[in-house]
């Protein structure tokens, strides 16, 4: 199955095909990914911009989930 396939690949593949998946289905959006990296500069510039890896963050994401 594909789906089976898709879930061996690397961190870092898998979210490249996750992204060009929703981009299939809801159609790439260049102004919205302009504007997103603008506001991740300006964030970045103003010393607000504080980066946590991904699994750090898909866990506290996880844990609030499961308090809903």
């Amino acid at each position: 199955m594909i789906a089976s396939e898709a879930l061996e690949l690397p961190e870092e593949e898998r979210l490249a095909l996750a992204s060009e998946l929703i981009d299939s289905v809801e159609g790439a959006d260049a102004d919205w990914e302009a504007e997103w990296l603008r506001e991740l500069d300006a964030r970045e510039a103003q010393g607000v911009a504080q980066a946590r890896p991904w699994t750090e963050v898909r866990s506290r994401i996880l844990e609030r989930l499961k308090k809903s």
